[in-house]
């Protein structure tokens, strides 16, 4: 009876361990897929944007100041003016100038009637050649002196260089006028300039005739449109920018000398490489994706991007045409691990308008 006992023993022992024997030597159970989103790498017409500060010039700019000192005698403009090239704007006096005029035209023409009367003399060898060529020499120093008044007067009419709009009026008539004083400011702003900074590497892209938009705080919604007139041909070592020049015609006025502008200059439309910009990963300088393979395993492929705009990021390099990589799930992923698209998430069951109202009759 004990025997039986005791191999019974046994055989319940060895059952047991052949048991946990069979456990130890089954597959380890595989990892779940993880949920994710992703999107297929696609190519696309691609027209870039650059993006900067600019601030506005005028066509045209100037201080008005005298050349001279003397009294302020007439000021022909007001504050804000609208002037044409060449008209008058303030007269200084000129009395003394005059007399000294008039004086020095008579001095000319005494001296001409002079000359003529010893050329007269000369055709019949009455006087000598060096008498002649002495009185041909005072006659040209005399209107000499004739147009160096006439200059002195014209000095003393400050006229308009060129058409445009005059600022504030800084002088009135009886005061002294000096070649430091500003009689007032004078700008051409029909067509004015924008100057902006573009970064050396989008240098390529940009020429004469590119289009630009610019905007501006005070006018909030209207877009003026330009075009680039000028590319600076030296870069900046210190901050690697080149500076561009936009011209922008201005018949209502809106934009003035000193605004800052908004520019948005259009490179040329282009093929490029997109993907969704939260599917790049940037860890210090480098930037990856997480592509799926056909294994549903997914590997991380460093990439290098280019612009960003709109949710999208031009990938450069790194990636082809109909790549798969996972869009939505990167902070739970590396590599190896396998994937499967997430399902789509159910809306939320709209309640009904009525649900609740009392009944009608």
């Amino acid at each position: 009876m004990a025997s039986r006992v005791l191999a019974g023993g046994w055989i319940l022992v060895g059952v047991l361990g052949m048991a946990a024997c069979g456990r130890d030597a089954s597959p380890p159970h595989a990892a779940a897929p993880i949920p994710v989103t992703t999107a297929t790498v696609r190519s696309q017409a691609w027209s870039d944007t650059v993006h900067a500060l600019g601030t506005v010039h005028a066509r045209e700019s100037v201080t008005l100041t005298a050349k001279v000192s003397e009294i302020v005698d007439q000021v022909h403009f007001q504050s804000g003016q609208q002037v044409q090239a060449g008209q008058p704007l303030v007269t200084l006096r000129v009395a003394a100038q005059q007399a000294a005029l008039v004086e020095a035209q008579a001095a000319a023409d005494e001296a001409e009637q002079q000359l003529r009367r010893l050329q007269g003399l000369a055709g019949q060898q009455l006087v000598s050649r060096s008498t002649l060529d002495a009185q041909r020499a005072t006659r040209d120093a005399a209107a000499a002196r004739v147009r160096q008044m006439r200059s002195d007067i014209a000095d003393r009419h400050v006229r308009a260089p060129f058409a445009g709009v005059l600022g504030i009026r800084q002088v009135s008539p009886g005061a002294l006028l000096t070649p430091n004083a500003v009689i007032a400011t004078l700008d051409d702003i029909s067509r004015v300039y924008a100057d902006f900074q573009v970064p050396e590497a989008a240098l390529s892209a940009i020429a004469p005739g590119a289009r630009v938009a610019a905007s501006g705080a005070a006018w909030p919604g209207h877009a003026f449109e330009g075009e680039v007139e000028t590319v600076v041909a030296r870069i900046d070592p210190v901050t690697r920018t080149v500076t561009v020049r936009a011209a922008f015609d201005n018949p209502e006025r809106r934009l003035r000398p000193g605004m800052l502008l908004q520019v948005s200059l259009f490179r040329p439309q282009r093929e490029a490489l997109v993907v969704p910009e939260i599917a790049v990963v940037q860890v210090g300088r480098e930037s990856f994706v997480y592509r799926v393979g056909e294994d549903g395993k997914v590997e991380r492929a460093v990439v290098e991007t280019g612009v960003r705009r709109d949710g999208l990021a031009e990938v450069v390099r790194g990636l082809h045409a109909g790549d798969r990589v996972v869009v939505d799930g990167t902070g739970k992923l590396r590599p190896g691990v396998s994937v499967t698209e997430a399902a789509p998430a159910e809306a939320p069951p709209q309640k009904d308008a009525d649900a609740g109202a009392p009944a009608r009759d």
